[in-house]
């Protein structure tokens, strides 16, 4: 059971743990501090660039520090890379459209503040059911030549002034989205300086990088009310009138390799914080004689650990190698997000039937950490996602079936028949 291990130095991990933090202050200040490093040799925490199982690794060790912590640094994680996928994607299609070849930057536009040291974001994706509140939707205020060749383009550049992207003037201002509505789910959405905030442009759906900090954004007081993630309040915020700026088309966000890998950093978390709790159980089992009941609620602590690192480490290197995009990474994320918050509810179970109820009464931190992780667990839709799962396994298996049919039909198998020829490994 690796409930903890030494990191190497100048690992994402090994500066996660030299400075594990106490306060959501402090959290914000070291995900600020991971995503701001200038050393060429530091690894970027960002899934994809060849450091995947480290980045996730320092994810899980800080939640087994404390589950509402690494809950604060994950979203601003998450975002630095959407940024730079963003601005990768934006770079490829000025190079396509002949822009970018003398030198000029090219990325994403921000709001202006984005660029100063520390400044910390969130992702804010969640929407409430039909008719709960005002939908977010996000309108353009004056439509440009340049916003027009943008909606082909798969993220917004900031190109030196031509004939296509004119520079601003008295009579020709530059094209400005507003967004307004209320959305759902804001984590620190008042202690935060920034968010990636999806919005409606029609049927559709697009991601806007906002400054919190501006008029017209108002974090809804009192609707906080969870024992766990206490200091991680996460209500609706209302936007009026509120700037913003496009990053990527319309569906980007949803469509690109990298959603999925966020939502595996997620789990991550949960994995985490899972050990956090099988640390309770693992020194009881240690300090005292245990009972038959007691060992063997540690052992299936250790399985279900166990298979969900394992899992986490599989999807760490597929991400790595190129092989977690499209389809395959969309099963693989369902996969690794089920296997992962079905092993952390095993482990929460077993450590409680195991202890009884004297922990989770009278050991404060045990019982935060139970709390914390109960409700990030329900970012896990339980038995819909296993159904989404199942559905996507048989998808795939009925595409390539399709796909590896001969041209003439052949006789139809029965309707038991297992498929053959399928390496089960």
């Amino acid at each position: 059971m690796q409930l903890s291990r030494a990191s190497d130095h100048g690992t994402i991990t090994r500066r996660v743990a030299d400075h594990l933090p106490d306060s959501v202050a402090e959290a914000l200040a070291l995900a600020a501090d991971l995503t701001s490093a200038t050393d060429p040799a530091t690894p970027t925490p960002v899934p994809g660039t060849g450091h995947t199982a480290d980045l996730w690794r320092a994810l899980a060790s800080l939640a087994a520090h404390d589950v509402a912590l690494a809950r604060a640094v994950e979203p601003h994680l998450d975002a630095v890379a959407i940024l730079r996928q963003a601005a990768d994607a934006a770079r490829t299609a000025d190079a396509g459209l002949g822009r970018g070849t003398t030198g000029e930057a090219t990325g994403v536009v921000l709001p202006a503040r984005a660029s100063s040291s520390g400044f910390t974001w969130g992702v804010f994706a969640a929407e409430a059911p039909p008719g709960a509140a005002p939908r977010l939707e996000a309108r353009l205020t004056s439509p440009t030549t340049a916003e027009v060749d943008e909606e082909a383009r798969p993220a917004s550049p900031t190109p030196a002034p031509d004939a296509a992207h004119p520079a601003p003037t008295a009579d020709a201002p530059a094209p400005a989205w507003l967004l307004s509505g209320e959305k759902p789910w804001c984590s620190l959405a008042g202690e935060l300086d920034g968010a990636l905030v999806t919005a409606w442009v029609g049927d559709e759906r697009r991601l806007f990088a906002v400054d919190l900090r501006q008029p017209g954004v108002e974090v809804v007081a009192g609707a906080w009310h969870a024992r766990g993630m206490a200091e991680i309040p996460s209500g609706p915020v209302r936007f009026d009138e509120v700037e913003a700026f496009p990053v990527g088309a319309p569906g980007w966000y949803l469509r690109r390799a990298g959603f999925e890998w966020g939502g595996i950093g997620v789990a991550s978390c949960w994995y985490g914080g899972a050990v956090g709790v099988a640390r309770a159980l693992h020194a009881a089992a240690v300090r005292r004689d245990p009972d038959p009941w007691l060992l063997r609620a540690l052992g299936v602590v250790d399985e279900r650990l166990g298979d969900a690192r394992r899992a986490l480490a599989e999807a760490a290197g597929l991400v790595d190698a190129g092989a977690a995009s499209g389809a395959e990474g969309r099963l693989l994320a369902k996969r690794v997000r089920g296997s992962v918050a079905h092993a952390a509810e095993d482990v929460l179970a077993a450590v409680a039937h195991a202890l009884g109820p004297a922990p989770l009464a009278s050991d404060a931190a045990h019982a935060k950490r139970v709390a914390d992780l109960e409700l990030y667990l329900r970012q896990h839709h339980a038995e819909k996602d296993d159904a989404s799962l199942g559905g996507a396994v048989r998808d795939r298996d009925r595409a390539l079936a399709a796909a590896a049919a001969p041209a003439a039909p052949a006789a139809p198998a029965a309707p038991d028949a297992a498929p053959t020829g399928v390496d089960p490994w």
